[in-house]
């Protein structure tokens, strides 16, 4: 009979998830995840497969937590459409929290798309890396866009914008916030890029 295991899954792929993000994949070993996690390397083999193997699941778990939580932070009344895009821009720009219960990560260069970050890095080459990183961004433009509907059926952005490319301007704009984050610049710089990107979205025309 095979034992179980015995760590807790979801806190080692947070543990994992946060040295990625500190070190880079390729500035990432299997004994800096180790230490990180706790876990022996015989242990990180035998349940991930070694450090790619790591990566893919907590990338996986990343996305699972997008799909949860971007679709709920922007779905509800048609009236407040508009507050609710405004908000999670903001929120956005700012960084995405390791789950949606915990509150933004202190450094935003370790706040910043992990699946975007892990993309730039290796997706190029990694096709699996590459694949998971569309979908998280999938799963937000999809949720930004049908927010950006609501708001036009409510009357709030112009209706014969298209959601689908106001979603990417938006997300483009929060993406490279990750850079701009990186750099050190302050919240209020950020907030100021959520605002003026907010700003261009298109009005309904009044005659």
């Amino acid at each position: 009979m095979a034992r179980p295991r015995s760590f807790d899954r979801d806190h080692v792929l947070h543990a994992a998830e946060r040295q990625f993000r500190a070190s880079g994949y390729n500035g990432t070993s299997v004994d800096d995840i180790s230490a990180a996690t706790g876990l022996g390397r015989g242990s990180l083999y035998g349940a991930f497969d070694g450090k790619h193997g790591v990566l893919l699941e907590a990338m996986s778990g990343y996305f699972a937590r997008l799909g949860q939580f971007a679709p709920k932070a922007l779905a509800g009344p048609d009236e407040s459409a508009l507050e609710r895009l405004h908000a999670y821009l903001l929120r956005a720009v700012h960084g995405v929290p390791l789950a949606p219960d915990l509150p933004p990560v202190p450094d935003r260069a370790g706040a910043a798309c992990f699946a975007a970050k892990m993309a730039l890095e290796i997706g190029a080459s990694d096709p699996e890396v590459k694949r998971l990183a569309s979908e998280c961004f999938s799963v937000v433009r999809v949720a930004v866009a049908e927010c950006v509907r609501v708001a036009q059926r409510n009357g709030d952005i112009d209706p014969d914008a298209d959601p689908d490319d106001l979603a990417y301007l938006l997300l483009t704009i929060i993406r490279g916030s990750d850079v701009v984050g990186a750099y050190g610049h302050s919240p209020d710089r950020l907030t100021s890029i959520a605002e003026s990107a907010f700003a261009l979205l298109p009005r309904p025309r009044h005659t």
